[in-house]
């Protein structure tokens, strides 16, 4: 029997957005619709274990107290090491206690899909996009000889796009003001940080890419200057006032409106100085 490479794609809510799951491989039908079961019954076990919004769950009770971190789950200390470690490569910025409270979301999301990603890799679906909320991982090709396009999203029009970025084994995150206002807080301040609407940074560890968009955007405009200093990611800002800036390697597709031109409300599209 000849197997034919075909598309699932399925989106669930889980963690406060929606999930989407496109897989592409040579698997019997019902196999693929299982492998796409695993992964959102990973999302939904991390939304319990990790949700600040759940008064039982795991982070929920370590927050309050009412469990000490050796009495967590394995996941919950992974998190909170790794955590650790990128507040002290963020130079604190990255801090899951900025707001007062315990929240590691600005890791989790991209973590959960990370991991949600290397399973489908594992189990054979080696071509496949996991998207939660706009922290994207792609692995392998939606169809021979293509790449996966990712749109990242205007700033202040939503049925717009900045860029389109275009690659196989992508990793993605945006994080930004204009869906959940100012909740990224300046550690240093203590006070909402509000300079950049829009940070995407991509990377080959998504996890580690998403807590560096919620740093830049703690930083404010320094950020720009920090994420130009970062080997092996690229990055696109948006800022308040409108400007427009991209690092050089920035995967834009190739055909189709230049950055400029979709940015639209942002009227400039400039390069972010890198360090080679």
């Amino acid at each position: 029997m000849t197997q034919t490479h075909f598309l699932v794609r399925r989106s669930v809510a889980v963690m406060g957005t929606v999930a989407t799951i496109e897989l592409r491989d040579s698997f019997a039908g019902g196999e693929a619709d299982r492998l796409v079961d695993q992964a959102f019954a990973w999302l939904a076990e991390v939304d319990r274990r990790f949700s600040t919004y759940r008064p039982d769950s795991e982070i929920s009770r370590l927050g309050r107290g009412d469990l000490r971190l050796a009495q967590c789950s394995p996941d919950v200390r992974e998190v909170l090491g790794r955590c650790a470690d990128l507040w002290r490569t963020t130079d604190g910025y990255f801090d899951v206690y900025a707001g007062g409270a315990l929240d590691p979301s600005g890791y989790v999301k991209g973590w959960s899909v990370q991991v949600a990603s290397e399973r489908l890799t594992a189990a054979g679906a080696v071509d496949h996009l996991v998207d939660a909320g706009g922290d994207i991982q792609t692995r392998g090709r939606p169809a021979p000889g293509l790449e996966w396009e990712i749109g990242v999203r205007h700033p202040w029009q939503a049925d717009s796009l900045c860029w389109v970025l275009s690659g196989t084994d992508l990793a993605v995150a945006t994080s930004g003001t204009y869906e959940r206002g100012l909740h990224v807080i300046d550690p240093r301040t203590g006070r909402p940080a509000g300079q950049l609407r829009s940070v995407t940074v991509v990377g080959r560890d998504l996890a580690v890419a998403d807590a560096f968009a919620t740093a830049a955007v703690a930083m404010g405009e320094a950020g720009m200057g920090w994420l130009a200093s970062l080997p092996g990611h690229e990055c696109g800002v948006v800022t308040e006032d409108g400007r427009c800036y991209r690092s050089d390697r920035l995967p834009v597709r190739a055909t189709g409106a230049s950055a400029k031109e979709r940015a639209g409300t942002a009227p400039q599209a400039e390069g972010i100085g890198r360090r080679v």
